[in-house]
């Protein structure tokens, strides 16, 4: 613990639906809900308006229809929410060298490596400071947390939103925690919080009482002592600039179950091409390949193999990925399928036995600790559900229409030869509702067109502040 309260914790507030009222003025002050839009859908991010109607992160998009159903309910526009936190990340990095983001939302700050506070008049001057700037150039709020360690400072953000600052006073912590939950300690999720609770401990300050010993018996040497110091108000962790990454995966949950194996080695193949194209994006290989799958019944199975040496080629890892797919049973339908690829390197050291299989269709790697067995004989095509000696069959084209239809997603830019910028406010039938306006406009009209309408094209979003940042992607 810090003497004074130099640790500063910033979250953003419900960072992405704000971001989307804030481009879209006909939607300021009302309910806007952001997530994946079909039946299995989950809520990213609820704006405070559908907070009031008991929307939250991670609810099913279903649920979150029944309870708001006037809401506006939008696709994410991740490329966009990443420009503008990379705007924040700029003002937080001014601050210190010592910045630790946590999401594209969230982020801890040492003020102390920064020379810019060595007390709470001073820490509270530039907490201040930094939410007058992130409003000035992001037109967005944040609530910013004050304290003597990381634990404390987000315990103090979270008590400061929306659009506050809580300062901790160092010396406070005991008497600020005792009537707390103990969930708001880290590392007590949902289970350590029950287990906890059948021991009659549900308060910080019962975890106090306990005792360490206590503790340590319920919850075992390591997670008991720490549950104790942090029951105390004593975090000792660092902020870290730097934060490596562990693994690298993609996933999908599809709107009605796949039955169809080939269809589901298609889609395994797809996000194998997706993750391993995240994994160059990130400048890093890695060994072990992991597969989830979630059947009918919401069980779910990962299935992993690791390699001789760290790869990011396509082939290998789609190969992969698709021998782990044969070790698991679909035969009820699958609703999700993921993709991973975990101890992660900064290098690449290729398998030449496994590339050159991977050249025939054959195995790419073994399992870790496990003897080698050598893979089936198939041809390349057999790999992909296509028989020897045939070439694949692309799918069919999609119409026009079909195209079009696709990509007029809910709160997606667009702009109109005639009408200018706007945005789409649903679709279907073969046509789409457009909203013309923008950031600092009035309200705007609304009109509708054909999918296929010349005139009307998919747009780069507009910034929020005249000069900011935009979701641009070069």
């Amino acid at each position: 613990m810090r003497a004074a309260p130099t640790i500063l914790h910033l979250d953003m507030d419900a960072f992405f639906a704000a971001a989307e009222q804030a481009s879209k003025p006909s939607l300021r002050g009302k309910p806007v809900v952001v997530g994946g839009l079909g039946p299995r859908g989950v809520v990213a991010t609820a704006s405070y308006e559908a907070r009031r109607f008991g929307v939250h992160s991670a609810m099913p998009m279903g649920q979150a229809r029944r309870l708001a159903p006037n809401a506006a309910y939008l696709v994410p526009r991740f490329a966009f929410y990443r420009a503008i936190s990379g705007q924040v990340m700029e003002l937080l990095g001014r601050l210190s060298p010592l910045v630790e983001p946590l999401s594209l939302d969230e982020a801890f700050v040492d003020l102390e490596a920064g020379g810019l506070a060595g007390d709470s008049a001073g820490a509270r001057a530039v907490g201040e400071r930094l939410r007058r700037d992130i409003l000035a150039t992001t037109g967005l709020t944040g609530s910013v947390g004050l304290a003597g360690s990381k634990m404390l400072a987000k315990i103090a953000s979270e008590e400061a939103k929306p659009d506050g600052l809580v300062l901790i006073e160092p010396g406070t912590e005991r008497e600020l925690l005792g009537p707390r939950s103990v969930r708001i300690i880290p590392g007590v999720g949902p289970a350590t919080g029950e287990h906890l609770r059948r021991a009659g401990i549900t308060t910080v300050a019962e975890v106090v009482e306990a005792g360490e010993d206590e503790l340590v018996r319920l919850l075992g040497r390591s997670h008991g002592a720490g549950l104790y110091r942090m029951a105390l108000g004593h975090d000792d962790r660092p902020v870290v600039a730097e934060r490596d990454a562990k693994s690298v995966s993609v996933e999908d949950t599809f709107d009605v179950d796949l039955h169809d194996r080939l269809r589901i080695r298609l889609e395994v193949e797809r996000l194998a091409e997706r993750c391993v194209a995240r994994l160059r994006g990130s400048g890093h290989s890695g060994r072990t390949i992991v597969l989830k799958v979630r059947r009918y019944d919401f069980s779910t199975l990962t299935r992993s193999e690791t390699l001789r040496g760290p790869t990011d080629d396509p082939v290998v890892v789609r190969e992969a990925a698709g021998r782990l797919l044969d070790l698991v049973d679909t035969t009820g339908g699958v609703r999700l399928l993921g993709v991973g690829v975990s101890g992660l390197a900064d290098y690449t050291q290729e398998d030449l036995f496994a590339q050159a299989e991977a050249g025939t269709g054959a195995g790419a790697g073994t399992g870790a600790g496990q003897p080698e067995t050598p893979a089936p004989d198939l041809a390349a095509g057999e790999a992909t559900g296509v028989p020897a000696g045939e070439e694949p069959v692309p799918p069919a084209p999609p119409t026009a229409t079909e195209t079009a239809e696709r990509r007029w997603s809910p709160g997606h830019d667009v702009r109109h030869a005639v009408h200018g910028a706007g945005w789409v406010q649903g679709s279907g039938l073969g046509r789409v509702t457009v909203r013309f306006e923008e950031p600092g406009s009035a309200p705007g009209r609304v009109r509708t067109f054909a999918v296929d309408d010349p005139d009307l094209t998919p747009s780069d979003p507009l910034p929020l502040v005249p000069g900011g940042a935009t979701g641009a992607v070069a």
